[in-house]
């Protein structure tokens, strides 16, 4: 009997990465995780208190993606690319409600049509 017998799931954002890895991989990854990881964020974000045991886990989810997403963010050469990488990882913070992080990521974007999009989707984005 299969079901008995599980392992644990290992996440998009808990997979080793072979290093290096080109710009375009990376923005790959990034995606994959946002993508992923934002079934949590929206949790996070439908959650009234977010210490309940119940939704500790979807936070502790989303907080290790976006920490992996940042740093692979990070090792981005490409401008364009890395910009359009934090995009996502902004996008997947306003979902769970981090407007904080949102914030200082989006400040983080040098690309002004990225800039742009991202504030033409959210606005709030302009006043921080």
């Amino acid at each position: 009997m299969r079901w008995f017998n599980k392992t644990g799931k290992t996440e998009v954002w808990d997979q080793v990465i072979e290093w290096p890895l080109g710009d375009i991989e990376a923005a790959h990854k990034i995606r994959e995780i946002c993508r992923t990881a934002a079934d949590s964020a929206g949790k996070i974000a439908a959650a009234a208190d977010r210490s309940h045991p119940k939704i500790s886990g979807e936070v502790e989810r989303y907080e290790r993606a976006a920490k992996v997403a940042m740093e692979i963010a990070l090792k981005v050469s490409d401008d364009l690319l890395r910009d359009a990488a934090v995009r996502q990882i902004v996008e997947l913070c306003l979902k769970a409600g981090n407007a904080t992080t949102a914030q200082t990521l989006f400040r983080a974007i040098q690309s002004r049509s990225i800039r742009d999009e991202v504030l033409r989707d959210n606005p709030a984005l302009a006043s921080g």
